[in-house]
């Protein structure tokens, strides 16, 4: 006996017909009859009342297909539930820099969860120095970073470049200038920079950058994390420079500034392995578009 056996026999059943079973199935009436009829030998008993119209079954046939619906369901639940198990063991798994929670990537992950359900995604903070090195050996499948690091075995992915912000306390003379500020405005202040543990960093990218326009800051120093400095900042103990998404990190007596220097971006980059071009991280791409969709944000896509 075999589950096509049973789903003809419960057709049968319902449509009160061989005739209609068969159009409802797509097979002609005679091998359904015969299946019936091979279904009926098998268990040793009649199963329809025979000459009835419209085609009723024998009491031995009504518990047949009471219990032969029951193990039809349960065959669909485990088929689907197989499936499902089977779709939840695939993961994916994302390196990302702290600051970029700030911003646009939980929204991006937020999303990406409701749109693949199936797939297991877990979150890793590393710097980007760490998910290069765990891209390659296969621990990350995607990392989210600020710095342009460059490797054979990786595509990096420029996303957007986000603007630079100074955090500085309200008590502050620069904090009269809510127009903005330029890098030379600020180069001789008490700068905290983040993070103290890595090079190249956030900070090291900060310090190019006042070099780029040939200033020296005398008074920088570097702290752990981002909301140390701005912790920092909030106590009066000087400025910082932020991506523009830190701007959701609100402590009394803190503003933000707008650092005007054409060149003054951080980059958003999304690094994969180079050859990888997979449903989950197409998926995840496009995700990460309508978000930016969403938010107004400009991209170009022709960078994929």
């Amino acid at each position: 006996m075999e589950l096509r056996h049973l789903r003809y026999f419960v057709a049968v059943v319902e449509e009160q017909s061989f005739t209609k079973a068969a159009e409802k199935l797509f097979i002609a009436q005679p091998p359904l009859s015969r299946q019936i009829q091979n279904l009926e030998s098998e268990l040793g008993i009649a199963l329809f009342e025979r000459g009835s119209r419209p085609l009723k079954t024998t009491q031995a046939g009504y518990f047949f297909y009471q219990h032969a619906v029951k193990l039809l369901a349960n065959a669909e639940e485990v088929k689907s539930m197989t499936k499902r198990i089977g779709l939840v063991e695939r993961t994916v798994t994302m390196g990302f820099v702290g600051s970029l929670l700030y911003g646009l990537l939980s929204k991006i992950v937020y999303l990406y969860r409701q749109q693949q359900p199936h797939l297991k995604i877990e979150l890793v903070e590393m710097t980007t120095l760490e998910q290069v090195k765990a891209l390659k050996e296969g621990k990350i499948d995607v990392g989210f970073g600020r710095l342009r690091i460059s490797d054979p075995a990786l595509k990096r992915i420029l996303l957007r470049e986000e603007r630079l912000m100074m955090a500085v306390h309200a008590s502050h003379p620069l904090s009269l200038k809510k127009e903005g500020v330029y890098l030379s405005d600020i180069s001789d202040e008490n700068i905290f920079l983040y993070p103290s543990h890595t090079t190249p960093s956030f900070a090291t990218q900060v310090q190019a950058l006042f070099a780029e326009y040939n200033l020296e800051p005398k008074n920088i120093r570097l702290v752990r994390e981002i909301q140390l400095s701005l912790g920092l900042v909030a106590a009066g103990e000087g400025i910082c420079i932020v991506p523009e998404s830190a701007k959701s990190i609100q402590l009394s007596h803190l503003l933000y500034i707008p650092i005007l220097d054409e060149t003054a971006v951080s980059p958003v980059f999304m690094t994969i392995r180079n050859l990888d071009e997979s449903e989950d991280i197409m998926s995840l791409i496009d995700c990460i578009y309508q978000v930016y969709d969403l938010e107004a944000i400009k991209y170009d896509r022709n960078l994929i």
